[in-house]
């Protein structure tokens, strides 16, 4: 990076950079429909929302495609019939994902630490031609046990909202070029534990009270923000953006958590946490099923509209967010936006 000055565990053993806000005229409400209640719920399975859908002709970009929620995710869009972008840290690692997913796959790899590695794969992915029908942001890390940053950026904030910043800026055109593109951003339930402001742009480095959780929640209402500016953004326009919280599922997001959380997740994480099937449900239905063609700027929960802080919703602070990502990337994004 040059110049660049998931999910929700239990807590315990249960369970300075400041812009001027834009002006008033920019942040208009964003004029979508109200998000329809789906028949499905917490104990649907990707496989149950997506049943009888023909995505044929359909071409998706995933990252984290190699493991968890997103390898789950490509599976099921690739068993009904879409072309899946499998993006993974490593081409290594995306090969290796392709090559155990039966359907039409193309791996490619970046690491959303590195923003230079970001932009080549966009760049990659739009010298390929293909027109995106949805973009999922799915990979990310979770609750580091101690601080560690990039290039002065408190590392998960960097990761899992900056890197996928430059990533759907790099392919904006991509997916406004579908008939009706998506974006689909997942955020988490841990938003709630973002510090009480919301955003603290005077402390993006974290060196003020960092604690694991507190940061990892940051990241997240930073994705849920991110995914709000860009519904207002593309309003007018038939591509939509939505946030979604997966569910609390035990997935190699929590490599970082204590050894006992692990271990605690692997003896009983059963009576309260949702397989991998489950949690990839709520992203195959925000990204492919037809009720939602007009609804963004909108969070999902259990495949259905859900509540969240004031700060999700706050867009004055949605813009900030955006003005300030964009000033910190603007190096690596294709074109001003």
């Amino acid at each position: 990076m040059r110049n660049i000055k998931r999910r929700e565990f239990i807590s315990g053993t249960s369970a300075a950079v400041a812009l001027a806000l834009l002006p008033t005229s920019l942040r208009a409400a964003i004029s979508t429909a109200n998000p329809p209640k789906s028949e499905f719920g917490a104990n649907s399975t990707a496989e149950e929302v997506t049943a009888g859908l023909d995505l044929s002709g359909r071409t998706y970009a995933i990252t984290g495609a190699n493991s968890g929620l997103g390898y789950e995710t490509t599976r099921v869009l690739a068993s009904r019939g879409a072309h899946v972008l499998a993006i993974a840290r490593t081409m290594e690692k995306a090969e290796q994902a392709c090559a155990t997913i039966q359907g039409d796959t193309t791996p490619y790899f970046l690491d959303l630490a590195e923003l230079d590695s970001v932009a080549n794969a966009g760049a990659a992915i739009r010298a390929s031609g293909v027109t995106l029908d949805g973009l999922i942001c799915n990979a990310g890390i979770m609750a580091l046990p101690e601080l560690q940053q990039v290039n002065g950026i408190e590392r998960q904030f960097a990761v899992n909202h900056l890197g996928h910043f430059v990533l759907i800026n790099q392919l904006m055109e991509q997916v406004a070029a579908a008939e009706q593109g998506r974006f689909v951003i997942l955020s988490s339930l841990a938003h709630r534990r973002a510090p009480e402001v919301g955003i603290e742009f005077d402390n993006l480095s974290g060196e003020r009270d960092y604690t694991p959780w507190g940061a990892y929640g940051h990241s997240k209402l930073a994705n849920a923000l991110c995914s709000l500016e860009l519904a207002r953004r593309l309003q007018g326009t038939a591509t939509t953006s939505n946030s979604l919280h997966p569910g609390v599922i035990n997935t190699n997001l929590g490599r970082n958590l204590p050894w006992y959380q692990r271990v605690l997740g692997k003896l009983v994480g059963w009576t309260f946490m949702k397989s991998v099937e489950e949690g990839a449900a709520t992203s195959c239905y925000v990204a492919t099923h037809p009720d939602l063609a007009k609804v963004s700027g909108h969070y999902f929960a259990d495949c259905n509209p859900a509540d969240g802080t004031d700060n999700l919703r706050n867009e004055e602070l949605a813009a900030q967010l955006w003005a300030v990502s964009e000033d910190l990337t603007r190096d690596y994004l294709p074109t001003p936006l």
